[in-house]
């Protein structure tokens, strides 16, 4: 297990296009954290380590998107699970798991059968919303929130990046879960 703290979002990108160097077609991330933690951003990261074609954006609308490498190396395929709410229709995707680096946000407990192996990232970032009496909801929605608090959503902050990796892919590496 890896635990580090990241300063801001160029800090964030750079993580990610650490990671992203190392990774391999069969790879599976699983991206958690609240909204506006940073999830989008460390794929794009992950993206630029892989040398895909992009921009990398979160696929919100259209579940997932694909992008080709410009290396020869493995396509990396985003995917964000925020509206999907079982295994089911994660399945109907019909994503290429096997010949891609496959990015799940808000994939916790939707993927469980997918892959024998994969890599648990969860991103943690200050509530500042929260210390006006909003939360990261509320801020996103509009609901009960002060417009003034949208920014804080986006508040370019320090988060805490924590990876674990579970199966043989990662069983021996630093990102081996200890539990």
């Amino acid at each position: 297990m890896i635990r580090t703290e990241v300063a801001d979002a160029a800090a964030m990108e750079e993580f990610g296009r650490d990671l992203g160097a190392r990774l391999v077609a069969g790879d599976l991330l699983i991206l958690t954290g609240p909204l506006g933690a940073g999830k989008t951003t460390l794929t794009r990261g992950l993206g630029a380590g892989l040398g895909v074609r992009g921009p990398v954006q979160s696929p919100t609308f259209v579940l997932a998107r694909t992008h080709p490498s410009l290396v020869g190396g493995a396509p990396l395929v985003h995917v964000d699970a925020y509206r999907l709410g079982s295994a089911e229709l994660v399945e109907d995707l019909d994503l290429d798991f096997a010949r891609s680096v496959v990015v799940v946000e808000w994939g916790a407990g939707l993927l469980d059968d997918v892959s024998e192996s994969w890599l648990e990232v969860e991103i943690e970032r200050p509530q500042g919303a929260a210390a006006s009496g909003s939360t990261a909801t509320d801020v996103a929605t509009g609901s009960g929130a002060d417009p003034a608090d949208a920014e804080l959503l986006g508040a370019d902050e320090p988060r805490v990046v924590t990876l674990r990796g579970f199966g043989p892919r990662w069983a021996g590496t630093a990102y081996a879960d200890a539990r």
